[in-house]
Protein backbone atom coordinates (compact mmCIF):
# COMPACT_ATOMS: atom_id res chain seq x y z
CA UNK A 1 0.00 0.00 0.00
CA UNK A 2 1.33 3.26 -0.44
CA UNK A 3 2.83 5.28 2.59
CA UNK A 4 0.06 8.03 1.75
CA UNK A 5 -2.92 8.03 -0.21
CA UNK A 6 -3.75 11.57 -1.42
CA UNK A 7 -7.65 11.22 -1.02
CA UNK A 8 -8.08 14.83 -2.44
CA UNK A 9 -6.99 13.92 -5.69
CA UNK A 10 -9.21 10.46 -5.76
CA UNK A 11 -11.88 9.88 -7.85
CA UNK A 12 -14.61 8.88 -6.19
CA UNK A 13 -16.64 7.47 -8.88
CA UNK A 14 -13.96 4.70 -8.71
CA UNK A 15 -16.15 3.38 -5.23
CA UNK A 16 -18.96 3.19 -7.10
CA UNK A 17 -17.34 0.76 -9.21
CA UNK A 18 -15.74 -1.24 -6.74
CA UNK A 19 -19.00 -1.29 -4.37
CA UNK A 20 -20.53 -2.99 -7.68
CA UNK A 21 -17.90 -5.07 -8.55
CA UNK A 22 -18.01 -6.57 -5.02
CA UNK A 23 -21.44 -6.80 -5.18
CA UNK A 24 -21.74 -8.72 -8.64
CA UNK A 25 -18.51 -10.34 -8.69
CA UNK A 26 -18.64 -10.03 -12.20
CA UNK A 27 -16.89 -7.11 -14.11
CA UNK A 28 -19.92 -8.20 -17.30
CA UNK A 29 -22.63 -7.77 -14.60
CA UNK A 30 -21.47 -4.77 -12.84
CA UNK A 31 -20.95 -2.81 -16.24
CA UNK A 32 -23.98 -3.93 -17.49
CA UNK A 33 -25.55 -2.72 -13.63
CA UNK A 34 -23.54 0.68 -14.27
CA UNK A 35 -24.31 1.45 -17.71
CA UNK A 36 -20.38 1.10 -18.72
CA UNK A 37 -18.54 -1.04 -20.90
CA UNK A 38 -16.21 -3.62 -19.41
CA UNK A 39 -13.51 -2.31 -20.08
CA UNK A 40 -14.18 1.00 -19.00
CA UNK A 41 -14.95 -0.62 -15.26
CA UNK A 42 -11.67 -2.88 -15.73
CA UNK A 43 -9.87 0.44 -16.00
CA UNK A 44 -11.39 2.19 -13.05
CA UNK A 45 -10.74 -1.09 -10.87
CA UNK A 46 -6.88 -0.60 -12.00
CA UNK A 47 -6.64 2.75 -10.95
CA UNK A 48 -8.45 2.67 -7.40
CA UNK A 49 -5.71 -0.69 -7.53
CA UNK A 50 -3.17 2.07 -8.08
CA UNK A 51 -4.27 4.51 -5.71
CA UNK A 52 -4.89 1.97 -2.52
CA UNK A 53 -1.66 -0.41 -3.42
CA UNK A 54 -4.00 -3.76 -3.51
CA UNK A 55 -5.25 -6.03 -5.89
CA UNK A 56 -8.60 -5.93 -4.35
CA UNK A 57 -10.18 -8.56 -6.59
CA UNK A 58 -8.42 -11.57 -8.44
CA UNK A 59 -9.29 -13.68 -10.58
CA UNK A 60 -11.26 -17.32 -9.27
CA UNK A 61 -12.63 -19.76 -11.63
CA UNK A 62 -15.42 -17.47 -13.40
CA UNK A 63 -15.99 -15.21 -11.05
CA UNK A 64 -14.30 -12.46 -8.77
CA UNK A 65 -12.56 -13.42 -5.41
CA UNK A 66 -11.74 -10.03 -2.87
CA UNK A 67 -8.58 -9.82 -1.32
CA UNK A 68 -9.03 -9.32 2.89
CA UNK A 69 -8.38 -5.61 1.93
CA UNK A 70 -11.28 -5.11 -0.06
CA UNK A 71 -13.51 -7.24 2.20
CA UNK A 72 -12.22 -4.52 4.98
CA UNK A 73 -13.28 -1.42 3.05
CA UNK A 74 -15.95 -2.86 1.34
CA UNK A 75 -18.24 -2.07 4.54
CA UNK A 76 -17.20 1.33 4.91
CA UNK A 77 -17.61 2.37 0.82
CA UNK A 78 -20.88 0.51 1.08
CA UNK A 79 -22.07 2.78 3.87
CA UNK A 80 -20.71 6.13 2.58
CA UNK A 81 -22.53 5.74 -0.90
CA UNK A 82 -25.80 4.63 0.81
CA UNK A 83 -25.40 7.98 2.92
CA UNK A 84 -24.67 10.05 0.53
CA UNK A 85 -27.72 8.67 -1.70
CA UNK A 86 -30.01 8.95 0.83
CA UNK A 87 -29.09 12.95 1.61
CA UNK A 88 -28.88 14.01 -1.60
CA UNK A 89 -31.84 11.70 -3.21
CA UNK A 90 -33.88 10.58 -0.22
CA UNK A 91 -37.02 9.69 -2.72
CA UNK A 92 -40.05 8.47 -1.29
CA UNK A 93 -41.16 4.91 0.15
CA UNK A 94 -44.44 4.22 -1.36
CA UNK A 95 -45.79 1.47 1.25
CA UNK A 96 -48.71 0.37 -1.50
CA UNK A 97 -45.72 -0.33 -4.72
CA UNK A 98 -42.94 -1.34 -2.07
CA UNK A 99 -41.60 -4.84 -2.11
CA UNK A 100 -38.35 -4.22 0.70
CA UNK A 101 -38.18 -7.11 3.33
CA UNK A 102 -37.85 -6.03 7.01
CA UNK A 103 -35.36 -7.57 9.20
CA UNK A 104 -36.39 -7.41 12.87
CA UNK A 105 -34.94 -8.83 16.34
CA UNK A 106 -36.68 -9.71 18.97
CA UNK A 107 -37.62 -12.45 21.35
CA UNK A 108 -40.77 -14.68 21.68
CA UNK A 109 -42.39 -13.04 23.58
CA UNK A 110 -42.38 -9.76 21.78
CA UNK A 111 -43.05 -10.98 18.74
CA UNK A 112 -46.15 -12.99 20.36
CA UNK A 113 -47.44 -9.41 20.87
CA UNK A 114 -46.35 -7.05 17.67
CA UNK A 115 -45.96 -9.28 14.69
CA UNK A 116 -49.91 -10.36 14.73
CA UNK A 117 -50.97 -6.62 14.10
CA UNK A 118 -47.64 -5.76 11.90
CA UNK A 119 -49.16 -8.51 9.29
CA UNK A 120 -52.33 -6.93 9.38
CA UNK A 121 -50.84 -3.38 8.34
CA UNK A 122 -48.99 -5.31 6.11
CA UNK A 123 -51.93 -6.87 4.71
CA UNK A 124 -53.99 -3.04 4.28
CA UNK A 125 -51.11 -1.12 3.64
CA UNK A 126 -47.95 -2.79 2.44
CA UNK A 127 -48.69 -6.19 0.38
CA UNK A 128 -45.80 -6.86 -1.36
CA UNK A 129 -43.47 -6.11 1.79
CA UNK A 130 -41.83 -8.77 3.86
CA UNK A 131 -40.47 -8.76 7.39
CA UNK A 132 -37.78 -11.70 8.53
CA UNK A 133 -37.76 -12.20 12.10
CA UNK A 134 -34.60 -13.26 13.99
CA UNK A 135 -34.42 -14.53 17.47
CA UNK A 136 -32.79 -11.85 19.78
CA UNK A 137 -30.10 -14.03 21.61
CA UNK A 138 -28.67 -10.98 23.86
CA UNK A 139 -29.78 -7.83 26.02
CA UNK A 140 -27.39 -5.96 23.81
CA UNK A 141 -28.28 -5.98 20.00
CA UNK A 142 -25.79 -3.21 19.05
CA UNK A 143 -23.80 -5.25 17.18
CA UNK A 144 -26.58 -6.59 15.10
CA UNK A 145 -27.39 -3.19 14.09
CA UNK A 146 -23.50 -2.24 13.60
CA UNK A 147 -23.50 -4.77 10.98
CA UNK A 148 -26.42 -4.62 9.81
CA UNK A 149 -27.83 -7.87 10.43
CA UNK A 150 -30.93 -6.24 11.58
CA UNK A 151 -32.92 -2.79 10.84
CA UNK A 152 -34.21 -3.00 14.19
CA UNK A 153 -34.05 -4.39 17.23
CA UNK A 154 -36.97 -4.47 19.67
CA UNK A 155 -36.95 -5.47 23.44
CA UNK A 156 -35.63 -4.73 26.99
CA UNK A 157 -32.83 -3.35 26.86
CA UNK A 158 -31.95 -1.23 30.24
CA UNK A 159 -28.22 -1.68 30.05
CA UNK A 160 -28.23 -0.07 26.52
CA UNK A 161 -30.74 1.96 27.38
CA UNK A 162 -28.66 3.62 30.54
CA UNK A 163 -25.35 3.34 27.95
CA UNK A 164 -26.72 5.71 25.32
CA UNK A 165 -28.21 8.21 28.10
CA UNK A 166 -25.13 8.25 29.55
CA UNK A 167 -23.46 9.26 26.08
CA UNK A 168 -26.04 12.21 25.47
CA UNK A 169 -25.62 13.38 29.21
CA UNK A 170 -21.84 13.28 28.37
CA UNK A 171 -22.40 15.40 24.97
CA UNK A 172 -21.27 12.14 22.92
CA UNK A 173 -22.27 11.10 19.34
CA UNK A 174 -24.94 8.58 19.81
CA UNK A 175 -25.05 6.26 17.10
CA UNK A 176 -28.02 4.95 17.84
CA UNK A 177 -31.99 5.79 18.31
CA UNK A 178 -34.74 4.39 20.10
CA UNK A 179 -38.62 4.68 20.71
CA UNK A 180 -40.66 3.53 23.82
CA UNK A 181 -43.45 1.14 22.72
CA UNK A 182 -44.87 -0.06 25.16
CA UNK A 183 -44.76 -0.96 29.32
CA UNK A 184 -45.26 -4.27 30.92
CA UNK A 185 -44.52 -6.12 34.15
CA UNK A 186 -42.48 -9.30 35.31
CA UNK A 187 -44.86 -11.73 37.13
CA UNK A 188 -43.74 -15.19 39.00
CA UNK A 189 -45.77 -17.76 37.05
CA UNK A 190 -46.87 -21.90 38.19
CA UNK A 191 -49.18 -23.76 36.99
CA UNK A 192 -52.92 -24.21 38.71
CA UNK A 193 -52.56 -26.47 41.39
CA UNK A 194 -48.89 -25.61 42.99
CA UNK A 195 -48.13 -26.14 46.53
CA UNK A 196 -47.70 -22.27 46.41
CA UNK A 197 -50.52 -21.24 44.21
CA UNK A 198 -52.97 -20.73 47.16
CA UNK A 199 -49.62 -19.21 49.98
CA UNK A 200 -48.68 -16.25 50.54
CA UNK A 201 -45.49 -15.65 48.06
CA UNK A 202 -42.69 -14.42 50.71
CA UNK A 203 -39.37 -14.15 49.33
CA UNK A 204 -38.28 -17.28 51.71
CA UNK A 205 -41.01 -19.67 49.83
CA UNK A 206 -40.16 -18.02 46.65
CA UNK A 207 -36.54 -19.23 46.68
CA UNK A 208 -37.41 -22.38 48.49
CA UNK A 209 -39.10 -23.65 44.87
CA UNK A 210 -37.71 -24.95 42.14
CA UNK A 211 -37.05 -22.85 39.33
CA UNK A 212 -36.85 -22.17 35.74
CA UNK A 213 -34.83 -19.19 34.05
CA UNK A 214 -35.77 -17.66 30.40
CA UNK A 215 -32.07 -16.63 29.48
CA UNK A 216 -31.26 -15.63 26.19
CA UNK A 217 -27.15 -15.47 26.56
CA UNK A 218 -27.42 -18.84 28.11
CA UNK A 219 -26.12 -17.75 31.32
CA UNK A 220 -27.28 -19.43 34.86
CA UNK A 221 -28.31 -16.11 36.12
CA UNK A 222 -30.70 -13.01 35.60
CA UNK A 223 -32.21 -9.88 36.75
CA UNK A 224 -34.39 -11.50 38.85
CA UNK A 225 -31.29 -12.93 40.55
CA UNK A 226 -29.45 -9.59 40.84
CA UNK A 227 -32.85 -8.74 43.19
CA UNK A 228 -32.49 -11.49 45.28
CA UNK A 229 -28.72 -11.13 46.08
CA UNK A 230 -28.96 -7.74 47.51
CA UNK A 231 -31.62 -9.27 49.54
CA UNK A 232 -29.25 -11.50 50.71
CA UNK A 233 -31.33 -14.82 48.90
CA UNK A 234 -30.38 -17.11 46.07
CA UNK A 235 -33.30 -19.17 44.37
CA UNK A 236 -32.79 -22.57 42.84
CA UNK A 237 -32.63 -23.03 39.11
CA UNK A 238 -32.83 -26.24 37.76
CA UNK A 239 -33.38 -25.56 33.85
CA UNK A 240 -32.89 -22.59 31.52
CA UNK A 241 -34.51 -22.19 28.49
CA UNK A 242 -34.71 -19.42 25.33
CA UNK A 243 -37.66 -18.40 24.81
CA UNK A 244 -40.59 -17.58 26.79
CA UNK A 245 -43.21 -19.98 25.35
CA UNK A 246 -41.32 -23.05 26.02
CA UNK A 247 -41.17 -21.65 29.63
CA UNK A 248 -45.08 -21.47 29.95
CA UNK A 249 -45.14 -24.94 28.62
CA UNK A 250 -42.80 -26.62 31.06
CA UNK A 251 -44.21 -24.66 34.11
CA UNK A 252 -47.81 -25.82 32.93
CA UNK A 253 -47.00 -29.33 33.29
CA UNK A 254 -44.56 -29.43 36.42
CA UNK A 255 -43.77 -27.67 40.04
CA UNK A 256 -41.15 -25.62 38.13
CA UNK A 257 -41.83 -21.76 38.19
CA UNK A 258 -40.86 -19.09 36.28
CA UNK A 259 -40.99 -15.28 35.48
CA UNK A 260 -42.57 -14.24 32.52
CA UNK A 261 -43.77 -10.96 31.49
CA UNK A 262 -47.51 -10.24 32.32
CA UNK A 263 -48.85 -9.05 28.74
CA UNK A 264 -47.20 -12.65 26.88
CA UNK A 265 -49.26 -14.87 29.26
CA UNK A 266 -52.22 -14.87 27.49
CA UNK A 267 -50.27 -14.91 23.83
CA UNK A 268 -49.10 -19.14 25.66
CA UNK A 269 -52.71 -20.53 24.76
CA UNK A 270 -52.64 -21.95 28.32
CA UNK A 271 -53.48 -18.94 30.29
CA UNK A 272 -56.53 -21.24 32.17
CA UNK A 273 -53.48 -23.83 33.23
CA UNK A 274 -51.03 -21.04 34.57
CA UNK A 275 -51.64 -18.90 38.28
CA UNK A 276 -49.98 -15.34 38.13
CA UNK A 277 -48.49 -14.13 41.69
CA UNK A 278 -46.50 -10.76 41.73
CA UNK A 279 -42.80 -10.87 43.01
CA UNK A 280 -42.52 -10.60 46.49
CA UNK A 281 -39.35 -8.61 45.93
CA UNK A 282 -39.12 -5.25 44.22
CA UNK A 283 -38.30 -5.32 39.97
CA UNK A 284 -37.65 -2.82 37.75
CA UNK A 285 -40.89 -2.57 35.16
CA UNK A 286 -40.45 -3.38 31.47
CA UNK A 287 -39.67 -0.84 28.60
CA UNK A 288 -40.19 -2.44 25.56
CA UNK A 289 -38.37 -0.51 22.85
CA UNK A 290 -37.40 -0.49 19.73
CA UNK A 291 -33.77 0.77 18.57
CA UNK A 292 -31.90 1.24 15.26
CA UNK A 293 -28.89 2.76 14.23
CA UNK A 294 -28.83 6.69 13.69
CA UNK A 295 -27.87 5.82 9.97
CA UNK A 296 -31.31 4.58 9.15
CA UNK A 297 -32.65 7.95 10.46
CA UNK A 298 -33.74 9.13 7.16
CA UNK A 299 -34.16 6.12 5.46
CA UNK A 300 -37.80 6.47 3.65
CA UNK A 301 -38.64 2.85 4.77
CA UNK A 302 -36.89 2.39 7.85
CA UNK A 303 -39.10 5.64 9.20
CA UNK A 304 -42.01 3.91 7.71
CA UNK A 305 -41.64 0.65 9.72
CA UNK A 306 -41.00 2.90 13.12
CA UNK A 307 -43.96 4.83 12.50
CA UNK A 308 -45.88 1.56 12.27
CA UNK A 309 -43.87 -0.06 15.42
CA UNK A 310 -45.10 2.98 16.91
CA UNK A 311 -48.67 2.54 16.11
CA UNK A 312 -48.82 -0.83 16.95
CA UNK A 313 -49.46 -0.58 20.91
CA UNK A 314 -52.16 1.96 20.62
CA UNK A 315 -54.13 0.24 18.52
CA UNK A 316 -54.53 -2.50 21.34
CA UNK A 317 -52.12 -5.26 19.68
CA UNK A 318 -50.52 -5.93 23.07
CA UNK A 319 -52.55 -8.22 25.01
CA UNK A 320 -54.91 -7.45 27.80
CA UNK A 321 -52.52 -8.50 31.07
CA UNK A 322 -54.08 -11.69 32.93
CA UNK A 323 -55.26 -10.80 36.20
CA UNK A 324 -53.05 -11.99 39.58
CA UNK A 325 -54.54 -14.18 41.62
Amino acid sequence: MPEQLNFRTLDLNLLRVFNEVMTERSLTKAASKLALTQPAVSNALRRLREALGDELLRRNGQGLEPTPRAMALWPAVQQALRQLQETLAPGHFVPAEATTTFVLAMADATAAELIPGLVHVLDQEAPGVSIRVVPLTTRDPRRLLDEEEADLAVGYFPAVMAALTAQAQAGETVPYEHQRLYLSHYVCVMRRGHPLAEQELTPQRYCAARHLLVTFSGRPWGFIDEALQGLGLRRNIVLTVNQFFTAGRVVAGSNLLTVLPQHFVNATGIADHLVLRELPFAVPAIHVDALWHRRLRHHPAHAWLRGVMARLPQQNVVSPSPSLS
